[in-house]
């Protein structure tokens, strides 16, 4: 049997091969809430914790969420912004992932926080979304869609958003040129992911949707700051990454 690139199966795999290699491995170099993407440095000072919470705000700020809206959530990790979502701006999360490690964190995060009512993290893949919701937010998750797939995205996203007052943010590792993510980055640590430029998204996702582009911003020197602050914290924990997955996989995060 041949796989096709970014099917349901072999997305869940790729996903799986990336996502599901514990907790406790992110949790040695992540912030507290495990987000895993660029912080949000709105001052030179903050600590890395600090940074991400900032960033879970102004995503919420972007998204001018109002309570009562009922918001999608496309690839939700270990559940940070969906949890922070309703628990500061009053609104209902339906959260999407094919991760069986995120998932088990993310729930038991939010029964033991009490926030199992308003939010559900569902073990579905993005392209299974149903229903019709006020707000489609997705953060890190795009580079993982594939460039023979984000038409489908734009699938999701112009039957899943309201046509009055629906909005939605992408947040996604970007290029200045179309390129082909590195071959060795695809094999030993993204499989299947495409890392996309801002042409391509509003072309092939945003246009045909029907969205309107109201804001776009550039996070890379926050992202260079973020990626420090990560191999500083790994390198402290490398020793003990090396004892657990071995020294060639200990090599190859660091690369």
């Amino acid at each position: 049997m041949i796989a096709v690139p970014n099917s349901l199966r072999a997305a869940r795999d790729n996903v799986h091969h990336h996502y599901d290699l514990g907790n406790s491995f992110y949790e040695q170099w992540l912030d507290r809430e495990l987000v895993y993407t660029c912080a949000y440095f709105e001052r030179p000072e903050l600590s890395l914790d600090e940074a991400q919470r900032a960033k879970l705000d102004l995503v919420c700020r972007k998204l001018q969420l109002r309570p009562g809206d009922t918001v999608v959530e496309a690839g939700c990790g270990w559940g940070a912004l969906a949890l922070f979502m309703a628990r500061h701006y009053g609104v209902r999360v339906k959260a999407f992932n094919v991760s069986s490690e995120q998932l088990a964190f993310a729930r038991d995060r939010a029964a033991r926080e009490g926030l199992a009512d308003r939010v559900e993290f569902i073990d579905d893949d993005y392209r299974n979304v149903r229903g019709t919701y006020d707000v489609f937010v997705s953060i890190g998750m795009l580079e993982h869609v594939g460039l023979a797939h984000l038409h489908t995205l734009a699938d999701v996203l112009g039957r899943t958003l309201r046509r009055e007052g629906g909005r939605g943010l992408l947040h996604f590792i970007g290029r200045d040129t179309p390129c082909p993510l590195n071959p060795w980055i695809r094999r030993r640590i993204f499989p299947g992911a495409y890392t996309p430029t801002l042409a391509e998204v509003t072309s092939r996702v945003l246009e045909p949707s029907g969205m309107s582009v109201v804001d776009v911003e550039n996070l890379r020197l926050h992202y260079a700051r973020t990626l420090a602050l990560w191999a500083s914290r790994y390198d402290a924990a490398r020793g003990a990454v090396r004892e657990r997955y071995g020294d060639q996989f200990a090599r190859a995060w660091e690369l």
